[in-house]
């Protein structure tokens, strides 16, 4: 890295750590282009040079708290088992988080970021490889991803081989289970429904898995019973 790429991530940290403070201190709806700008020591201008808008310095100070998310993944698989097991292992770590901190992960994953998140990510990563030391090396790449059903797909892809699902049904199968958390995300974070965390996690994983069970292939259902 030149010594101007240097500088410019040098600056782009100290702006996002200065975001990071205030979402610790404020919350993540308190955090404005001003005040991280002001507790980094340099104008909103300068702040510009680096971040699009306000949602996009959002964004990456919130995938900043995604970090215990992705230590733990690591906990929640066990490679002998089935992929579509350790699937629904990663489910259960993501569940966990996402609850724990909704507002952030509504920013990272559900959040208008007025375009596509895709390159959001990969700067993300470039800037911060070290949050993927510990992960296996089929996660990287698709903690990279900015769908949150591709992800899954991704993943998932060698459940075909192994003969639990088809490939034709990977899309839907996806797509539906992102939903359901999406959902039952905003309902959370809206109060429409009154749930405690748990029960909001136990209600996403269930339905989670009794999707997961219509797709599986007749021969392979009691082996995740």
């Amino acid at each position: 890295m030149d010594k101007k790429a240097l500088q410019r991530k040098r600056m782009w940290q100290y702006f996002i750590d200065a975001a990071v403070d205030i979402i610790e201190e404020d919350g993540l709806e308190a955090l404005t282009i001003r005040k991280v700008a002001d507790l980094a020591g340099y104008t909103s201008s300068t702040a510009y040079n680096y971040f699009d808008d306000l949602s996009h310095m959002k964004f990456f100070a919130a995938l900043k708290f995604t970090k215990p998310y992705i230590d733990d993944i690591p906990n929640y698989i066990n490679h002998n088992e089935p992929t579509l097991k350790q699937w629904l292992g990663l489910w259960e770590c993501f569940l966990k988080h996402s609850f724990d901190a909704p507002h952030i992960y509504y920013m990272v994953f559900v959040g208008d970021l007025g375009g596509t998140a895709k390159d959001l990510f990969k700067k993300y990563y470039v800037m911060y490889p070290e949050e993927l030391v510990a992960l296996p090396d089929e996660l990287k790449g698709i903690l990279q991803e900015e769908s949150f059903s591709k992800r899954s797909a991704d993943f998932l892809s060698r459940s075909v081989t192994e003969g639990y699902l088809k490939e034709d049904d990977l899309k839907a199968l996806t797509e539906i289970t992102h939903m359901i958390w999406v959902g039952a995300l905003v309902h959370y974070l809206n109060h429409r429904r009154s749930w405690t965390k748990e029960e909001a996690i136990s209600y996403v994983y269930d339905e989670v898995k009794n999707v997961v069970m219509r797709y599986v292939t007749a021969e392979k259902r009691a082996a995740l019973d």
